[in-house]
């Protein structure tokens, strides 16, 4: 068996310890979503807490960790006699992003429950977790319809798997903790909601800390149960001390004061619903008895606010996440009170492995203030930022984002899931029967009878049952949602500087990147001036990664069109390496001059040909101004295989729709 890292080995990372620590003496917390770059020790830490949960008692030979004091009356094992059980160790689940929905809450043996009628059910990972931590890393990237099983089930405490009239119910009580990097997409709204709190997490800066991590980690990786041992001692007190808390919990007083402190933050920070007030106040309390103390203080209140409120707060989602902890203050010192609840004195607070916690510094994201260049002169009366290259002009603001229409390829595919165009997918409406490729998941019941009827008599029947064989089971065929890869590649080059025109240009990209982020699509951008062409947003789903990129595009210099339209076809080339099933539209942005390089002209129509050839969907929207036009886009779009507009026809409230109705016209030519 693998020793584990000490969680009390973990450098730094206070805030990331004191949010599990607190789930670990209160799970009705509701769990920790850990947000944060790759390599901050996420994972690391969430695996050592496992260890440090006292044992739980079990009845033995029950598949589903019933508590012997107390067992689950609905039991699919049971029932259970009340009486002795046998301790074993707190389990840490782990959910695989690439789990079926059958491995996470289970699987009925379909054919003996339709011969037999028997409840044959075999567990899934919902039900190893049941009193135990269950992890999903990456959860940004599970199926939102895993998602949506999981927090339900975490919700609830119970899972449910209803399979064609035949239900089974078990408990599924666990602590549930997801890691992200926001970079690969965020979660919606409303999933981020189910989850307690929520705990922001980056590499430290400072050498010594960074240092002393790779110490710890180089003597773990050369004895793992020598560094283990090292830590033995502080491990056993942390244990303890979770043990303790838990304990003193329900003594815990949470004064009035302390209450109309945490409803006065929740409005001030507008968050939906009450489950952050519930929240909140169940935090506190968990960090009182983490200090040791039966009384709720202020200080309580605000680590409180810092942990349950940064991903419940009303917010553009290109804003950064994070509190105004200067806003935060304020509110908890207008409702303040004598009560022992709204005073947090001189104690001073969460002490030990992980208590303490450290304040999160607040985030300051591209909306977070005026993020525009300081102007310096530049040719033609433009600002021009500080190094900028001859020719080169400050970055355009984008045009306010807006509700785009609703974007979809014609024709059914067989990409991720999402909710844009239509799909072939595990989950949707039935549209039909198939035999089963594999292990059979959605069983299609008429079909299956209709199938195993005929030969009853020759199978020798003689009960009610139905003699059912493999060749017999059918699979219900599904009709859902995919997403899509919407890549725009536009021209910045120095025809192109208009600053309006730049401005509506990327309130476009961002407007079709926030749908995107609702609808579960990828959104990339492509720019070319100069000399060369570079991905400027990779395909994603991240909106805080797009603002930041879009913001700071330049412009100026030639216009390599040809550089453009080949990165572009790179860039496809490999998300298809990637992701096959996924359709894309290409969106050029463009007055379809070309002039960097040699033959710059040809070289751009022969990089066109290629869309062409591969039947990619694709718009050039017409830059081209002045009263004499060349039709240099028109041309270029006929290259593509695809259709061009005009620069009039480039609004901000249109070009959703202008993407829709190519997306149409395109695939329909192909």
């Amino acid at each position: 068996m693998t020793t584990p890292f000490p969680f009390t080995a973990v450098v730094g990372q206070d805030d990331l310890r004191l949010a599990l620590l607190l789930n670990a003496v209160s799970p009705a917390v509701g769990g920790v979503l850990v947000r944060g770059e790759k390599g901050t020790a996420k994972s690391t830490a969430v695996r050592a807490l496992s260890a440090l949960l006292p044992a739980v008692a079990v009845v033995p030979g029950c598949r589903f960790s019933c508590d012997p004091a107390a067992p689950d009356p609905s039991c699919p094992d049971g029932p259970h006699e009340p009486g002795s059980g046998s301790a074993r160790p707190a389990r840490m689940v782990e959910l695989p992003v690439g789990a079926s929905e059958d491995r996470l809450v289970g699987a009925l043996d379909i054919e003996r429950a339709l011969a037999e009628g028997v409840k044959a059910f075999e567990p899934g990972l919902l039900a190893d977790a049941h009193r135990g931590i269950l992890y999903v890393d990456e959860v940004n990237l599970l199926h939102d319809h895993l998602v949506d099983l999981l927090l339900d089930a975490a919700a609830m405490g119970a899972s449910y798997v209803e399979r064609e009239g035949v239900s089974v119910r078990h408990a599924a009580r666990f602590l549930l903790v997801g890691t992200m990097n926001p970079e690969e997409g965020e979660l919606r709204p409303q999933l981020l909601d189910r989850f307690g709190l929520t705990v922001e997490v980056a590499a430290s800066r400072e050498p010594d800390q960074r240092v002393e991590v790779v110490r710890r980690r180089l003597a773990y990786d050369d004895d793992p149960a020598a560094f283990a041992a090292r830590w033995a001692e502080e491990e056993a007190d942390v244990r303890q001390r979770i043990v303790a808390a838990r304990e003193l919990l329900p003594q815990v007083r949470l004064g009035d004061g302390a209450l109309r402190q945490i409803a006065a933050t929740c409005a001030a920070f507008e968050v939906d619903g009450m489950r952050a007030d519930i929240v909140m106040a169940r935090t506190a309390t968990a960090l009182a008895a983490w200090a040791g103390r039966t009384d709720v203080l202020a200080e309580d209140v605000r680590q409180a606010a810092l942990l349950a409120l940064p991903h419940r707060r009303r917010r553009n989602p290109f804003d950064a996440p994070g509190l105004d902890e200067d806003k935060l203050d304020e509110t908890l010192e207008q409702f303040s009170d004598t009560d022992g609840g709204g005073d947090g004195g001189d104690d001073p607070g969460p002490g030990g492995p992980g208590g303490g916690g450290g304040q999160p510094e607040p985030d300051e994201g591209p909306q977070g203030g005026d993020t525009a260049p300081r102007p310096e002169s530049g040719e033609g009366g433009e600002p021009q930022p500080s190094g900028a290259g001859p020719g080169e002009q400050a970055p355009a603001r984008s045009a306010e984002p807006f509700r785009t229409k609703v974007l979809s390829v014609p024709g059914l595919g067989e990409g991720a899931a999402g909710r844009r165009s239509r799909a072939r997918t595990e989950h949707g409406r039935t549209t039909g029967a198939r035999r089963p490729r594999g292990a059979l998941t959605k069983l299609h019941l008429a079909a299956t009878v209709q199938a195993a009827a005929p030969h009853q008599r020759a199978r020798g029947r003689s009960g009610p049952g139905l003699v059912v064989r493999r060749d017999d089971l059918r699979q219900a065929a599904r009709e859902g949602r995919e997403g899509n890869l919407v890549l725009f590649v536009v021209d910045a080059s120095g025809s192109m500087a208009a600053r309006q025109r730049m401005g509506a240009v990327k309130g476009a990209v961002l407007s079709l990147l926030l749908d995107a982020y609702q609808r579960r699509d990828k959104v990339g951008l492509v720019t070319f001036r100069g000399s060369a062409a570079d991905v400027a947003l990779p395909p994603t789903s991240s909106v805080d990664a797009a603002a930041v990129r879009l913001e700071s595009l330049p412009t100026g210099g030639r216009t390599p069109l040809a550089a453009g339209l080949l990165k572009a076809h790179e860039v496809l080339r490999v998300e298809r390496l990637r992701d096959p099933a996924r359709r894309a539209l290409v969106v050029v942005v463009t007055d379809g001059r070309a002039t960097g390089g040699p033959e710059p002209v040809a070289l751009a129509t022969r990089a066109a040909r290629l869309f062409a050839a591969g039947q990619v969907a694709s718009v050039v929207v017409d830059c081209e101004s002045g009263p004499v036009r060349l039709g240099l886009a028109g041309r270029l779009a006929g290259e593509l295989g695809g259709t061009a507009v005009t620069l009039d026809e480039l609004r901000a409230d249109s070009i959703a729709g202008l993407v829709r109705d190519v997306q149409g016209t395109s695939r329909r030519a192909a």
